[in-house]
C-alpha cells in the first residue's frame, strides 16, 4: 500500500469499506447505532448514508496507515494541503507553561501527530498505547516516533512524563475520546449521552498551568491532489475549571464541534458509550 499513490489508497480504503457495510459488520452495525444516538437531529435517511460514508472514512484512514508510518516524514507533510488556526497553537506555545494538544479520532490522527512535531514548536510528547503483539509494536512505535517525537506510555510513569514535558514548555498531544480505566474517569454529557470520559487532560492543565488546543488532520483533495487539511481548535475556557465535570463537558463540547466539521470522518464504529451510569443499558 505504502507504494501507490495516496489517491489510489483511499480509492482501494472505500471499495474496503463498501464491502464491509455491504456484510452488515459489527463495525457497520455500531457506526449507525452511534451515529442514531448522537446525531437524532438528522432524519433517518441521512443517518444511513453518513454511516455508510463513515465506514468508507475509517477504511481510508487503515489504507493511509501504510503511508502515515511507512513514507519518509518529509513526504507525508508534502501532503499536507491546507493548515487552519496555527496560531492558536503558537499562543498557546508562547505563554510558556506548555500545550496539551487534544487529538480526537477525527480524520487522520497518525498524521496530525507527524505534524504536530514538525510544525516548528519542538519536540512533542504523545501517549502511546502498544498492542499486544510484540512485533507490532515495535513497528508502530519506531513508526511514530521516527520524527523525534517522544512516544509515552500510557501508565503512572507516562503521565509523570507528561508533567515533566508540560513543566518544560513543551507540546503533549493526547487522544481525549478514548473510553478511560476506572480510576481516570468520570460520566460527562457527549452527544447528548453520559459518556465515560478521561479525567487526565483536566488534572494535566491544573496542575501544570498548560494550555489546551484541538487539532485534527481532515482528509480533503485539492485539484488533483489527495491531501489532508490540518486544523486547530481553541477550547472554551471552562476546560481550565477547577471543577472536573466543568472541564470534562468543556473538552467534549469541543470535541463535539470539530466533529460536527467532518461527521463522516469520525470513528464512530468505537463503541464510546460501553461504559453506562449505573441504572441505564449499554446501547451495544
Amino acid at each position: 500500500m505504502a507504494r501507490l499513490p495516496l489517491g489510489t489508497v483511499r480509492r482501494v480504503g472505500a471499495v474496503l469499506g463498501r464491502l464491509n457495510w455491504l456484510a452488515s459488520s459489527r463495525m457497520a452495525t455500531t457506526t449507525r447505532i452511534n451515529i442514531n444516538n448522537c446525531l437524532p437531529e438528522i432524519d433517518a435517511n441521512n443517518r444511513k448514508l453518513l454511516a455508510k460514508s463513515s465506514i468508507s472514512h475509517t477504511f481510508q484512514a487503515m489504507a493511509e496507515g501504510a503511508p502515515a508510518w511507512l513514507w519518509p516524514p518529509e513526504k507525508v507533510l508534502d501532503h499536507i494541503l491546507e493548515v487552519d488556526g496555527l496560531e492558536h497553537l503558537e499562543a498557546a506555545k508562547a505563554q510558556g507553561k506548555g500545550v496539551v494538544v487534544m487529538a480526537p479520532h477525527l480524520g487522520n490522527w497518525e498524521v496530525f501527530g507527524l505534524y504536530l512535531n514538525n510544525c516548528g514548536f519542538g519536540r512533542s510528547s504523545q501517549l502511546y498505547q502498544a498492542p499486544k503483539d510484540p512485533r507490532l509494536d515495535k513497528f508502530i512505535y519506531q513508526a511514530r516516533s521516527r520524527s523525534g517525537a517522544n512516544m509515552v506510555p500510557t501508565n503512572a510513569k507516562g503521565v509523570g512524563l507528561l508533567l515533566k514535558a508540560l513543566k518544560r514548555g513543551e507540546i503533549v498531544g493526547i487522544l481525549p475520546d478514548q473510553v478511560p480505566n476506572e480510576q481516570g474517569g468520570e460520566f460527562a454529557p457527549l452527544f447528548g449521552r453520559q459518556a465515560f470520559t478521561m479525567t487526565l487532560v483536566a488534572r494535566l492543565l491544573e496542575k501544570t498551568g498548560a494550555k489546551a488546543v484541538l487539532g485534527y488532520a481532515r482528509r480533503v483533495r485539492v485539484g488533483n491532489r489527495a491531501g489532508w487539511k490540518i486544523v486547530f481548535m481553541q477550547p472554551g475556557n471552562d476546560i481550565y475549571a477547577r471543577h472536573i465535570p466543568n472541564s470534562l463537558l468543556a473538552m467534549n463540547r469541543c470535541i463535539e464541534l470539530a466533529v460536527h466539521e467532518s461527521p463522516e470522518q469520525y470513528q464512530w464504529e468505537y463503541k464510546r458509550f460501553r461504559r453506562v451510569p449505573e441504572g441505564e443499558t449499554r446501547p451495544y
